[in-house]
């Protein structure tokens, strides 16, 4: 059928002459030229590969599906526009081949070929406008007068190497049935390697045609050659319930029941419909963004755009079902070898036929796949790939696979039906062999055999001390930061060896190293890791041996440090001027590190007192740095310790009767202290001498002693302290290494008595009827209040301070926010009122209780928008935001004009002080000359919700807004 549109006759009629001479020329029928044929298609390309290549000249190719049913027109000749300013002109390419869809008598396939040298490197949208959609698409209007559009964008970057775009191996025609799943997958493939995304997005038609938008040099031509398209009229997505109006589509099992499914994996590009409703013809556009890694970031260096057709029938056929390989992860060089199967569905009207299997992917060829049955009962096909290293790759391979029945006759109530599923290959690369560590006295030696892999990029070098228990999985590439390796350089995948002096190695450490490969991007990719190879160095490093409580005072404390001399394998000795740096910091974990003396230049000095210190209030860590400084410019050697703290020890009461004594410490130590006993020390009042009352096994961080003498009396004064024995192994004469703590003195009285706590709520319905809230200075206060109960029994009532400890959450760690005198507490500037909250008193004698009860509010749930705002740069009304909300964690926000054309789409969290925060802002075509800003008027949305109470509760909002400026 040939159709004509009456705007392009009435509105054109001064060109229809030139027309008729244009078409002449190209040996086409007039009535042709607007002929409603094209079902579907996309356009690949690739930079020029030829022996004396140009990076500015591109390849192209363009597959183009059309009905050979419903429509006798041939394609022979297209248009194509580079999207430099220049066209090919009217019927400037011709078509290469043209052949049938397997197992679709309906639709040809059309392959154009062709090529473009651009001016300049940029980005250039290559397109095709096709005239016209084939008649009665029912999620537009009037598709057999709309223009077919499709686009792929190319970037021309000498940095991007000889790139190509994404290949869509699938065929962009399918079939569905009513009430059935649909499935389709493009089954895309880039063969750089780079990541690929898929989107939906509507279809486009370009109301000024083929000749409208062909311009000059072209003979006669008006117009620019720069296609201007928008989205065909009345255009909705095929699951929208205006597309079926009387027939609302929903989903089908196994989804739970609900509105139908239109969506596509962004991941995979698995594109599912569940369900049609209604039988007839349907299109999508599905964007395929091809995405460039480096080392720091990702870009967007392509897009291709495939108009995609869809046939859906009332049919009593059902579809058959594919049955594929698990995901799986092989070492480059293994064969890859999967059976699929597929069973045709049975039932009374549909009994089961053959079914034809096929497979869709980039690395179709080499790998093969063979079908050797076809059943009924069962058809199956066999996969093959012999992969190698030019395979390995960060993400998978997609392999497309289809099951295609055969319905005999096809027919509208008996068409073929499929159904596909992808499986996922990973390449990664084997893992470097042999590798070995050998000890060069100061620096270590490794070899392992050549990279069986030429096209790596680097290996990597990694190296911890002492051995790993790290074993990496089959499919476990690289070395993960939990493994405990540091790497320390990297070599070209050609080498053999390294040297590893980037630090002195201390002596007497085992130092064990790992490697593996990766490759080049875009591709990317990793190996396994190699075996652990291991060397102990000769000698020893001066070795902290006693961090001593010697006093305990405010002021006058004193700690006697005491270290061993390192030793070397070296002939004649250590070279150099040699002198020890003992460093001091406060706590267990300091940030800095202060001298405690000028260096010791003695190497026979090994032990200092340490004086003037806080040792009754202070835990103490000391490093002991080995230094050999040499003449001229040559840099000094530094060796440092593993540092090591005093021990802190803690003495409270055990129950509430104060009849026994807790005793506890702890410590941070390079020596063992676990393998021999710590002896406890008890001292009844301030004066008087210490006595032995016990000894704990200790951990590898501290220990617990519990003193239940029947001779301790409540209301006494008691010190205590400990006397650690630790030993280093392998080392004889450092096996009774003896540490004391400072002492500790304590009253033995009963624990304060625990607080009793209750939260002031929140009250929302307040806070929701609000004209605005939050205010963008507002925020929430929680207010804390707490009586003592009479628990334990016998508690102390006498309290000096109460501790504050909040979480945000139900579950988690507490974290003190504040310690107040008074039985209250605000806690305020807040961005939530959700929370938990717990309460401590603490005794004159700084004995805590046992903490209150927990109190909890969850975060409030409202949100109200506004239906006007005005965008007029008075600075009043200016943004679309939330009139009245509780806090949330994130709004997906979508805006859409009177057309359902998207003009607006972000995401805000809670880290955005303005919520939404639309200023009115909106696409190319929807502006109103004055810049990218809709025009006035009434624009309808969708917020996606997601608020930031303890449910994560999730809600979507739609209505409307009016844009007044």
């Amino acid at each position: 059928m040939i159709q004509f549109s009456p705007l392009r006759v009435g509105a054109l009629a001064r060109l229809a002459l030139l027309t008729m001479v244009l078409l002449a020329a190209i040996g086409l029928r007039a009535g042709a030229a607007w002929a409603t044929h094209i079902r579907a298609g996309d356009i690949q390309a690739k930079v020029d590969t030829t022996a004396n290549p140009n990076p500015r000249r591109i390849f192209f190719k363009m597959v183009l599906y059309t009905d050979r049913v419903t429509s006798n027109v041939d394609e022979a000749r297209v248009a194509i526009f580079f999207g430099d300013g220049t066209s090919s002109c009217a019927g400037g390419v011709v078509r290469a081949t043209k052949r049938l869809i397997p197992g679709n008598a309906d639709t040809d396939v059309n392959i154009y070929y062709f090529e473009h040298t651009y001016p300049s490197t940029g980005s250039f949208l290559v397109s095709y406008i096709g005239e016209n959609r084939n008649a009665g698409v029912l999620n537009m209007s009037n598709s057999a007068n709309q223009t077919f559009f499709i686009s792929t964008t190319i970037t021309i970057d000498p940095a991007l190497g000889l790139n190509r775009s994404p290949v869509l191996t699938a065929p962009a025609v399918d079939r569905g049935a009513i009430g059935q799943v649909f499935l389709h997958n493009p089954a895309a493939y880039d063969a750089d390697g780079d990541s690929l995304s898929f989107k939906l997005r509507t279809c486009q038609q370009v109301p000024l045609g083929v000749l409208g938008t062909v311009g000059p040099p072209c003979p006669g031509a008006t117009g620019n050659n720069t296609p201007a398209p928008q989205i065909c009229p009345n255009y909705r997505y095929p699951n929208d319930p205006l597309v079926t109006p009387g027939t609302a589509p929903v989903t089908v099992p196994p989804a739970p029941v609900g509105p139908a499914l239109f969506v596509i994996n962004e991941r995979t590009g698995q594109l599912t419909w569940n369900a049609p409703v209604v039988n007839g013809i349907y299109n999508a556009a599905i964007v395929v963004e091809e995405w460039r890694r480096t080392a720091a970031s990702k870009r967007l260096i392509g897009t291709v755009i495939r108009d995609m057709q869809i046939i859906v029938t009332a049919s009593v056929n059902l579809r058959p079902t594919i049955t594929i390989p698990a995901d799986l992860c092989v070492v480059a060089g293994q064969r890859v070898t999967g059976v699929v199967t597929a069973t045709d569905a049975e039932a009374p009207a549909s009994p089961q036929t053959p079914v034809s299997l096929f497979a869709y992917s980039g690395i179709i060829p080499p790998a093969t796949f063979t079908q050797t049955q076809t059943g009924p009962p069962t058809a199956r096909g066999t996969f093959n790939w012999q992969t190698n290293c030019s395979n390995v790759a960060r993400l998978p391979y997609l392999v497309v696979f289809k099951a295609q029945d055969s319905p005999n006759p096809p027919s509208p109530t008996n068409p073929i039906l499929i159904d596909q599923k992808t499986w996922s290959i990973t390449v990664v690369g084997p893992a470097p062999q042999n590798l070995r560590a050998t000890n060069l006295v100061s620096s270590v030696r490794l070899d392992w055999n050549l990279y069986q892999c030429a096209n790596a990029a680097q290996i990597y070098i990694y190296r911890k001390v002492n051995p790993s228990g790290f074993v990496p999985g089959p499919c476990d590439t690289g070395i993960p930061a939990s493994a405990g390796y540091t790497r320390i350089g990297n070599v070209a995948p050609t080498a053999t060896s390294f040297v590893d002096n980037t630090v002195p190695l201390e002596r007497g450490q085992t130092y064990c190293y790992r490697i593996y490969a990766e490759f080049p991007l875009p591709a990317g990719g990793a190996s396994i890791a190699s075996q652990e190879a291991c060397v102990t160095i000769a000698g020893r490093a001066a070795m902290l041996t006693n961090v001593d409580v010697v006093n305990t005072s405010t002021s006058a404390g004193q700690i006697q440090v005491r270290w061993t001399k390192p030793r070397t394998s070296a002939p004649g000795g250590f070279d150099g001027a040699l002198s020890y740096v003992l460093s001091r910091g406060e706590g267990a974990n300091p940030g800095t590190f202060v001298p405690v003396r000028a260096p010791f230049t003695a190497i026979t000095d090994t032990s200092y007192v340490d004086t003037g210190l806080n040792t009754e209030n202070l835990q103490y860590t000391y490093r002991l740095q080995f230094v050999r400084t040499f003449g001229g410019s040559v840099p000094a050697i530094t060796e440092t310790s593993p540092t090591a703290t005093s021990v802190r020890t803690n003495a409270v009461p055990a129950n509430p009767a104060a009849t026994a004594v807790s005793v506890t410490w702890t410590y941070n130590v390079p020596w063992d202290n676990t393998a021999q006993p710590t002896t406890v020390y008890r001292r009844t009042g301030r004066t008087g001498p210490y006595v032995a009352i016990g000894t704990a096994t200790s951990t590898a961080t501290g220990g617990a002693y519990t003193d239940r003498d029947p001779t301790l009396r409540k209301g006494e004064n008691y010190c205590y302290y400990v006397q650690t024995n630790g030993r280093y192994a392998g080392f004889s004469f450092l096996s009774s290494l003896l540490n004391k703590s400072q002492e500790k003195c304590m009253v033995l009285n009963s624990p304060p008595c625990t607080p009793v706590l209750a939260l002031q709520a929140t009250n929302c319905d307040s806070l929701a009827s609000l004209q605005e809230f939050p205010g963008l200075s507002q925020r929430y206060a929680n207010r804390l209040k707490w009586t003592l109960s009479n628990q334990p029994t016998g508690c102390d009532a006498t309290i000096a301070s109460y501790n504050v400890y909040y979480r945000p959450m139900p579950t988690g760690a507490f974290a003190l926010i504040g310690t107040t005198t008074f039985p209250s507490f605000v806690h305020d500037n807040l961005e939530f009122s959700g929370g938990c909250y717990a309460v401590q008193a603490i005794a004159p004698s700084g004995v805590r209780s046992d903490t209150s009860n927990v109190a909890c509010q969850d975060n409030c749930v409202f949100f109200k928008l506004p239906n006007i705002f005005t965008p007029n740069g008075d600075a009043q009304n200016a943004v679309f935001r939330p009139k009245n909300n509780s806090p949330v964690r994130s709004i997906r926000f979508k805006a859409f004009n009177r057309w359902g054309v998207q003009v607006f789409e972000n995401t805000t969290t809670s880290a955005d002080r303005i919520l939404i925060n639309w200023d009115g802002g909106g696409p190319v075509g929807e502006s109103n000359g004055t810049g990218a800003k809709v025009v006035d008027g009434i624009y309808y949305y969708l917020a996606e919700v997601e608020f930031a109470d303890f449910a994560n509760t999730k809600r979507t909002y739609k209505g409307w807004v009016e844009i007044i400026r």
